[in-house]
């Protein structure tokens, strides 16, 4: 069962006691802006369902060393005053190393990167910095409920 929703609520309420709150959503249009943008960049990748189900949630996360990537703050419709570890920026300074360029890093970690192997199309974890993998993950909804699990 994937309980990264109600995690999501749980990690709202740590937040709240210290004064702070999970981002606001992305809107449609601004995922719709990231698709594009996505496409104009990479050719025709897919972002799963439900990583837009958690953009329309909280539009990225970094909560006790977990960074769950969002929509960039350049195609944000609404001008905001955090920093915001974008989807596409981050990617392409990952894709910087060659070899990193067959994944699609969703978030990453002090330890992990979250990721989708396009060769071997799976959701991953990778060890973070060798590339060394530790574990697949049957769907993006297995990786994000993994991934949060570790920091609670």
């Amino acid at each position: 069962m994937l309980y990264w929703k109600e995690s999501l609520i749980e990690i709202a309420k740590i937040e709240e006691k210290y004064g702070n709150s999970l981002r606001k959503p992305a809107s449609d249009k601004e995922i719709i802006k990231m698709n594009d943008m996505i496409k104009k960049r990479w050719g025709n990748i897919e972002l799963p369902g439900a990583f837009t189900e958690f953009l329309k949630l909280v539009n990225g996360l970094d909560f006790n060393g977990l960074v769950i990537y969002g929509v960039d703050k350049t195609l944000l419709d609404t001008e905001i005053d955090e920093d915001i570890h974008g989807f596409i920026e981050t990617n392409e300074t990952w894709h910087e190393n060659d070899w990193q360029k067959q994944y699609i890093f969703y978030g990453d970690s002090d330890t992990a990167w979250y990721c989708y192997d396009q060769e071997v199309r799976m959701y991953i974890e990778l060890d973070k910095p060798s590339g060394t993998f530790i574990q697949s993950f049957e769907s993006f909804n297995h990786m994000l409920n993994d991934a949060i699990e570790t920091i609670q």
